[in-house]
């Protein structure tokens, strides 16, 4: 017997890390990340870092939330990087003493990014903790710094800080005192962040003690961001998309810097503040709402299934069948199909939309083949149209693009799920006729 769908926990998504034992490659991801989401209901789902995986992230479906976490420096070549204020000597330098972070890895790049533009195409809840905060930036058109203490210290001699306050030196990476090293940041009211450490701060002294394990960071924000804190250097230690936040809706795009995760007592499991587990709290929260909504969704074509359809529409639904099926009688018979009759099957395939491997192979059965289907792209190709919309998409920002992707992503499922109904009502109607 299958298991009830809806009692199975949300799917998180964390990418691993890769490293070597003993001689050999092994991916890991850390347990402070996974513990979290568990306690807060939902089941962490670890996509491997191997060759390929970019390419088969539809087999981890559903997805319900993503989480990205620590890694390698992301390829400066996928984001607008300055390098004309580091000296060659400074860059050997900077891998030397960063060579764990320095060794890119676009692999496990690759598969990121791939996640984080679907969970802006799907609005699936997304969580960024450090290096995840900085290709969430990177994928929306952000840069970042390619060493923090080589760039942001020349570039602070001559500027202020946030609300005019002359910035100060930040040691953001102590290898000495690796998880006990803290440093201040001032949260902005009326964030999320704020929201989560109120009660640890005064309306006098908005600032926490943060970790801080990184030497690159957010240099120019993403234009659908706001910034939630700031190191005392300038940095941005957190941002989030306000459009995109309701946890009880199942919106969370976020990223932090630091790692709150690892905020806590090494033997009483204590965190230095409560705020501190309401990243993953919330996070999980959006999750689970998530999930709730993408399952009324997969519940749909069933309820409107049963809803007795008028004169006009069941008319409507017959010439589609009858457009489908023609479309797959082949040689002299074809000579016999009214023009009129393929039209209706092309109109219905005007939606842009994606076929399951179900759904294609019904397709496929009632005879609208690709080899088959000439008169439909016949009809849909128009290059003027084409040129003009392209001409105005690459007009468009970031933010109206991901707007965009959005809008037709969910008139993709409701025109998926509209098919679905058609395709059902039409295999019953034919099941009917055969008995």
């Amino acid at each position: 017997m299958a298991p009830d769908i809806s009692n199975i926990l949300p799917r998180v998504l964390i990418v691993s890390r890769r490293t070597v034992r003993k001689n050999k490659f092994v991916d890991f991801v850390g347990e402070y990340h996974m513990d979290l989401i568990v306690r807060y209901g939902a089941a962490p789902v670890i996509v491997p870092r191997v060759s390929g995986i970019d390419k088969l992230l539809e087999s981890f479906e559903p997805i319900h939330g993503v989480l990205l976490c620590e890694g390698e420096d992301i390829d400066p070549s996928l984001y607008d990087a300055d390098l004309s204020g580091i000296s060659t000597e400074e860059l050997e330098e900077i891998k030397r003493s960063h060579a764990s972070d320095t060794a890119i890895d676009r692999e496990k790049d690759s598969i990121e990014l791939r996640l984080v533009k679907l969970c802006l195409e799907r609005n699936i809840p997304y969580l960024g903790i450090c290096r995840g905060s900085q290709i969430l930036n990177v994928a929306c058109g952000g840069t970042l710094y390619q060493d923090i203490g080589s760039e942001l210290s020349k570039n602070n001699n001559n500027k202020s800080g946030p609300g005019n306050l002359q910035p100060h030196h930040v040691l953001h990476m102590d290898y000495g005192d690796y998880d006990g090293h803290r440093h201040p940041i001032q949260v902005v009211q009326d964030t999320p962040l704020h929201q989560w450490f109120k009660d640890s701060m005064t309306e006098d002294e908005m600032e926490i003690q943060v970790n801080s394990y990184h030497h690159q960071g957010v240099k120019r924000l993403a234009q659908r961001f706001v910034p939630m804190a700031f190191a005392p250097d300038g940095l941005i230690e957190g941002f989030y998309d306000p459009e995109a936040h309701n946890p009880e809706e199942g919106k969370f795009i976020m990223g932090l810097q630091f790692h709150p995760e690892r905020m806590q007592d090494q033997d009483t499991g204590e965190f230095d503040y409560p705020g501190c587990s309401f990243a993953y709290q919330e996070f999980v929260k959006a999750v689970i709402a998530y999930k709730k909504k993408l399952n009324g969704l997969t519940d749909a074509p069933k309820r409107i299934i049963s809803i007795k359809l008028d004169q006009d529409v069941e008319k409507k639904r017959k010439t589609i069948v009858r457009s489908f099926s023609v479309a797959g009688i082949s040689g002299h018979e074809r000579m016999s199909v009214k023009k009129s009759e393929l039209e209706a099957g092309a109109e219905f395939l005007q939606a842009n939309i994606v076929l399951s491997l179900q759904e294609e192979n019904r397709l496929k059965q009632m005879g609208a083949t690709v080899r088959n289907a000439s008169e439909y792209m016949e009809k849909l190709m128009n290059e003027d149209k084409e040129t003009l919309a392209k001409a105005i998409i690459h007009k468009m920002s970031i933010e109206q693009l991901s707007d965009l992707v959005s809008f037709y992503h969910k008139m993709g499922q409701i025109c998926s799920e509209a098919m679905q109904m058609k395709l059902t009502s039409f295999t019953d109607e034919f099941n009917t006729t055969v008995i």
